[in-house]
């Protein structure tokens, strides 16, 4: 149950559901606000508790006693942390480009409708009898509304089969194949990732907009200002304080983890003087004060929960001391960490991110991501194909002159869109 306890407060204090202006949760553990009296007879199961400290238990309360220490930081850091300044605001997508061809689309939705209406109202009439005379020759124009009608469909549908090829079939079939897009999608990403690695977001770029964004020392400037708050904020010392303390009565007053402390204490001890001549000391000693040399071992481990008082009350001058400190060595802290960026840059692969982020799209995704951009251009496209194919259905039915008018037509049409593109070319320069 503690545990559950020690992890429910854990998760909270990370995610900040504390309710703004509400005192965050103790911390969780027997003494979280007072020291630990030794002479308290309701701190007697506390000491029961060390007693039958097993091994294992005692890690499990270590790495317990770390992820509180790891919640207390955090928490700390969150609420000390400077307040950012207000980001500027990133570009808006640019508006969608309205020109002759987005005017128009509306019109040209007609155009198929209205070449259906006309095919199947030339079953009922299609100018029996009527002739066009001109230069000349005549030309019947009986049949002329099927004509256009029908060569206007074969546009439509054409240009609108082209474009759905495009996309379509998402899935590759036996017998229609693939749409282009999908069927290329990994050469797609290829070729975009390798664009934007060489010549948009590449090693060079992001380490030159780190240098001169300054981000690391801002965040260093931001780190030492936390850390003045957080050393002079009187609940966080109270805090780690009862923490540490929490840890030292519950843990090393256990005989069991004070025997595996002084094995420890001994065989460093024998590691430490090897065979030389303190190893020949140490050796003696222990052959001619075995029970004396155990005994001031044991005796200077079961001082070690007395110890920590003092501990604690250096604690304070510690943290005094630590702004200070970490403020004067901050410069190389900065240099360190550039270096350390830097360093991740250079191993930082952007041509595979971005074509592994593109082989994550489906097919449908990217056929969306397609259509949001040019799907007004792919639908003009569409239409416009209705009406020159019913152009071409006049240049079937009468060649010459339909070449005539319509190539005067396009030239009338050439010369005012230059002549429109010179006026507007000086006010855009």
């Amino acid at each position: 149950m503690a545990d559950d306890d020690n992890r429910q407060w854990t998760s909270g204090a990370l995610t900040g559901d504390t309710a703004e202006g509400e005192e965050d949760p103790p911390l969780p553990g027997r003494w979280p606000h007072a020291r630990y009296d030794p002479d308290d007879p309701g701190n007697d199961d506390a000491d029961d508790h060390a007693a039958d400290l097993s091994l294992s238990e005692a890690r499990a309360e270590t790495r317990d006693r770390a992820r509180d220490l790891e919640t207390l930081l955090t928490r700390a850091a969150r609420r000390h942390w400077p307040a950012s300044a207000p980001h500027a605001e990133t570009d808006a997508e640019p508006p969608r480009r309205t020109g002759l061809h987005a005017k128009a689309l509306p019109l040209l939705r007609a155009v198929p409708w209205a070449l259906g209406a006309l095919f199947a109202f030339s079953f009922a009439w299609d100018a029996p009898g009527w002739a066009l005379h001109a230069f000349g020759r005549t030309w019947p124009a009986e049949g002329l509304l099927r004509i256009v009608s029908v060569s206007g469909l074969i546009g439509f549908l054409t240009n609108w089969l082209a474009v759905t090829m495009l996309f379509q079939p998402r899935q590759e079939r036996p017998v229609f194949g693939q749409g282009l897009i999908p069927a290329q999608k990994e050469r797609v990403a290829w070729r975009l990732s390798e664009a934007i690695s060489k010549d948009l977001i590449n090693e060079d770029v992001i380490k030159e907009k780190i240098r001169r964004s300054g981000i690391v020392r801002r965040y260093r400037e931001k780190a030492v200002q936390a850390m003045h708050a957080i050393a002079r904020d009187e609940a966080f010392r109270r805090d780690l304080k009862a923490l540490a303390e929490s840890y030292a009565q519950r843990v090393l007053r256990a005989p069991t983890v004070q025997k595996k402390i002084a094995r420890f204490i001994i065989e460093r001890l024998e590691a430490q003087a090897g065979e030389g001549l303190g190893g020949v000391i140490l050796g003696a000693y222990r052959t001619l004060g075995e029970r004396d040399f155990r005994r001031r071992i044991d005796a200077l481990v079961a001082r070690l929960p007395e110890s920590v008082e003092p501990a604690l009350e250096e604690m304070d001058y510690l943290l005094d001391r630590l702004p200070a400190h970490l403020e004067k060595r901050s410069g190389r802290f900065e240099e360190a960490t550039t270096r350390l960026v830097l360093r991740f840059v250079e191993h930082l692969d952007v041509q595979q991110m971005v074509r592994e982020r593109m082989a994550a799209y489906d097919e449908q995704k990217l056929e969306r991501l397609f259509k949001k951009t040019s799907n007004e251009q792919l639908n003009y496209i569409k239409y416009l194909g209705g009406m020159l194919g019913a152009v071409g259905g006049l240049v079937i039915w009468a060649p010459g002159p339909a070449l005539v008018f319509f190539t005067l037509i396009g030239l009338l049409l050439w010369l005012l869109d230059e002549m429109l593109f010179r006026m507007q070319a000086p006010v855009q320069a």
